[in-house]
């Protein structure tokens, strides 16, 4: 079966939905249609010109990259500068990008979670809690006899999660009535008379960002002509969502020891860092940028944070505070995600029988050199 983009950005996006990204960020589909279908696709930390001829000489036609490759609005589109001849290449090869930035990096398996896996971490929180995740409700009523129908296809679209518990709904029985007038066509009953019939009512939580997904996956598997439900916000507290990660090393280790794992785990041969040795027990992690959460991982009671882009300043304040930062680089600390990406495809494709297939980038996109 053929793969749609519309499906393949609805992917994306339940994994990491757009409203959870930075107010600056840029993040969706970017440059290309929305509507037609998808053969292959390529994952990739960034789109450049290298990642441009990776995609022609393996046929894809969707690049989904991490960092935003229009990353600030544009006034113009010259060819006969590098974006400008980016863009005109991407379009002229029918190329679509899509980026998930910040959002990817927030969610529960996102960047921060593969960083933290990839390095042996468990116990593991959200270093600083952004927000949590908000839940609904729907209550929708089923004539008797259907609501195992209705159960299966709200628990197909990611409702009646709790915790690792599926298709968690409460069901109890009841009389519908309604008058079919005219220009219907009633499931049962005439047209002018009320009908009574024995219903259920059906009540199940999803998350809300699944709402549209949820309420469209309930009205095609029921048999009413017009469906009656109800939809309630609720305040229960989801699962934290927010920058960075902290946990605990399975063996307490030294920081020589440690620097050791972290050029292993990230396949790099050197490190940046400031402060003293010590015994490593408590990891914080954040995968890119994470100079600013030093405070956060010394509060979390870290003894060291691992990240990239550590400017001066803030390796004098960690200095200062005593807590160790290893400075592993941006696009070390990030890319740990592609192959989790791939995977998560994969098996989405694979579920629901479509026959796209997905590459992981061989680019290494790092402009840094190391003499």
């Amino acid at each position: 079966m053929l793969l749609q983009v519309q499906t393949l950005i609805r992917y994306l996006e339940e994994l990491a939905p757009k409203q959870l990204a930075f107010d600056w960020d840029q993040v969706g589909l970017q440059l290309g249609s929305s509507h037609g279908t998808v053969n292959k696709m390529l994952v990739a930390l960034d789109f450049d010109e290298n990642v441009l001829a990776e995609a022609g000489s393996n046929g894809v036609d969707f690049v989904l990259t991490h960092h935003p490759f229009i990353c600030r609005p544009i006034s113009s589109i010259r060819t006969d500068l590098p974006q400008g001849r980016l863009i005109a290449a991407a379009l002229a090869a029918g190329l679509r990008i899509y980026a998930s930035h910040t959002n990817l990096d927030m969610v529960s398996g996102g960047v921060n979670d593969a960083l933290a896996d990839r390095l042996g971490l468990t116990e593991t929180e959200v270093l600083q809690v952004k927000g949590r995740q908000c839940f609904e409700k729907i209550a929708v009523f089923v004539p008797s006899g259907h609501e195992d129908r209705i159960r299966e296809a709200l628990a197909a679209a990611g409702a009646g999660w709790i915790g690792n518990y599926s298709h968690c709904t409460f069901q109890s029985p009841g009389t519908g009535t309604f008058i079919p007038r005219d220009g219907t066509n009633p499931y049962s009953g005439k047209q002018g008379k009320l009908e009574r019939a024995d219903e259920v009512r059906l009540e199940t939580i999803y998350p809300a960002e699944l709402r549209k997904r949820v309420v469209s996956a309930m009205l095609k598997a029921h048999p009413y002509e017009e469906a009656a439900y109800d939809l309630y916000p609720l305040l229960n507290a989801g699962k934290a969502y927010g920058l960075g990660r902290v946990g605990r090393l399975e063996q307490p280790c030294s920081l020589s020891e440690f620097c050791a794992l972290v050029k292993e785990k990230l396949e790099l041969t050197t490190l940046r860092l400031t402060g003293e040795a010590r015994l490593i027990k408590k990891v914080a992690v954040c995968g890119g940028s994470g100079g600013d959460l030093v405070q956060a991982a010394l509060f979390a009671g870290a003894d060291v944070l691992v990240t990239g882009d550590l400017r001066y300043h803030q390796a004098k304040e960690a200095e200062a505070v005593g807590i160790v930062v290893i400075d592993a680089g941006h696009d070390a600390t990030e890319r740990v995600i592609i192959p989790l990406l791939c995977s998560y495809l994969r098996d989405k494709f694979a579920q629901d029988g479509y026959e796209a297939e997905v590459l992981a980038s061989a680019v290494s996109t790092t402009p840094w050199k190391t003499l």
